[in-house]
C-alpha cells in the first residue's frame, strides 16, 4: 500500500515519516485491495491541550474508504492510536465482507411510526473523499469546524454501512433512488432512521 505523509505548514521529521509509512502500510493485510493511505499531521495551538498532535488517516482502495482522526502528545503516539483505531475498523469491515460473500442474511427494511426506514442491512462501501477546514466567527454561536465532502450517489443501505465505518451518529449523502439529499442517523433505540428531501 502506498502511504503519503504530510504536515500542515512544515515538513514531517524523517524518523516519524518512516515509522508512519511502515506501520500504516501494515494495515493493507486486513482487507484486499487497499492500495493508498493518506496521513496528515497538524497541531493544536491551544497550550492548554495536552494532546496537541493531531493525526488524520484515510485509507482507500477497491471501493473501500476508512478514516480516523486521533490526538496524542506527539506524532509517534498519534500514529500508534490511529493504527489501533483503524485496525478495529478494518476488522469490522473484513467481517462484514466475509458475511456478505458467504451469503449471510441481510437485515429487513421497515418503517417506524415516524415513517423513517429502520433495520437496514449490510451494503458495500462507496469511496468518498473529504476535506476539513476550521472556521471561527467573532459573535454568536461559533462554528468551530466545517467539512466539505465529495458526495457520490448511494443507497440508504450503503450510507448506513459508511456511517458505521466512520463511527458517526449520522451520515449525509445523495440518495441514488431519488437523486436528492438525504441523511441516515442512529436512533436512541439502536435502530436507524432515514430523512429524505421531499419532492
Amino acid at each position: 500500500m502506498q502511504v503519503t505523509v504530510s504536515r500542515r505548514h512544515t515538513e514531517v521529521p524523517e524518523s516519524l515519516r518512516v515509522m508512519t509509512e511502515e506501520k500504516i502500510g501494515r494495515l493493507a493485510r486486513f482487507v484486499d485491495g487497499l492500495d493508498h493511505a493518506e496521513v496528515h499531521f497538524s497541531e493544536h495551538k491551544n497550550p492548554r491541550i495536552a494532546d496537541k498532535e493531531v493525526c488524520e488517516v484515510t485509507i482507500e482502495g477497491h471501493g473501500h474508504h476508512v478514516r480516523c482522526k486521533v490526538q496524542a502528545p506527539d506524532g509517534f503516539q498519534a500514529v500508534d492510536k490511529a493504527y489501533d483505531k483503524l485496525e478495529h475498523q478494518l476488522h469490522k469491515l473484513k467481517t462484514k465482507l466475509r458475511q456478505r460473500y458467504q451469503g449471510a442474511p441481510k437485515g429487513k427494511k421497515g418503517v417506524d411510526s415516524l415513517g423513517a426506514v429502520v433495520g437496514l442491512g449490510d451494503a458495500p462501501v462507496v469511496p468518498e473523499g473529504s476535506t476539513e477546514e476550521d472556521e471561527t466567527f467573532d459573535s454568536g454561536p461559533k462554528i468551530v469546524k466545517a467539512k466539505r465532502f465529495a458526495m457520490f450517489p448511494m443507497s440508504a443501505e450503503e450510507a448506513v454501512q459508511r456511517m458505521e465505518l466512520i463511527g458517526h451518529g449520522f451520515f449525509f449523502f445523495t440518495n441514488a433512488e431519488t437523486s436528492r439529499a438525504a441523511v441516515v442517523y442512529r436512533r436512541e433505540d439502536g435502530q436507524v432512521g432515514l430523512i429524505d428531501e421531499a419532492d
